[in-house]
């Protein structure tokens, strides 16, 4: 459907060892870009003894938002590759980084590519794929005397429940696959106490 898109089910990790250099490899699923600069900082505190911490993220169903950092390593060597593996397995709502330990061999522009991009790809490999939907959060209040007609529509298009206060008036939040929004929107507007928020 139109508002699924693929992600990854949890944190993996990849590694690739080349020359001496090791590169290590953490996906995560992530939702917002707030959430990167964190785990970035956990990551740097927790290797700060190594010298790259390249990283890429795609958000969006459209993939539209995304961005590759080389961290220091040549222009396009270690943000893109990684980026790359993002992209030809379809995923989004993903940041990828890459931590690398020089082993004192350079590897050229192109070992650098083959290095990034493998480590990106084990920790893939070591993950699942899952398939995410696109949601829309709704606000309303009702009264009270209508509470099994709310609910009958809420299970009727697998709404989840994010909050409710049940009293003479009630107020309720709900999040919803995108697609089937609209739909729900009608039949709650249907309902005479409807108030939306």
């Amino acid at each position: 459907m139109e508002d699924k898109f693929l992600t990854l089910g949890k944190k993996s990790t990849g590694v690739y060892k080349e020359k001496g250099s090791k590169f290590l490899a953490f996906a995560y699923p992530i939702s917002a870009e707030e959430e990167i600069k964190p785990i970035l900082e956990s990551l740097k505190k927790e290797f700060y003894d190594a010298r790259h911490h390249c990283y890429a993220y795609m958000l969006g169903k459209d993939q539209k938002l995304f961005r590759s950092n080389d961290d220091g390593e040549p222009n396009h060597s270690a943000g893109d590759p990684i980026l790359g593996q993002i992209r030809s397995n379809g995923l989004t709502n993903v940041l990828i980084v890459v931590v690398r330990y020089f082993g004192g061999i350079k590897l050229g522009v192109g070992g650098l590519i083959k290095a990034y991009k493998t480590a990106a790809m084990e920790a893939i490999n070591s993950n699942e794929i899952l398939e995410g939907v696109v949601t829309s959060e709704m606000n309303f209040s009702f009264e009270y005397r209508h509470t099994n007609e709310v609910m009958r529509i809420i299970a009727m298009y697998e709404m989840e429940i994010i909050s409710q206060s049940f009293q003479s008036i009630c107020e309720i939040s709900l999040r919803c696959q995108k697609s089937r929004l609209n739909k729900a929107y009608h039949l709650f507007e249907k309902i005479s106490s409807f108030s939306k928020k």
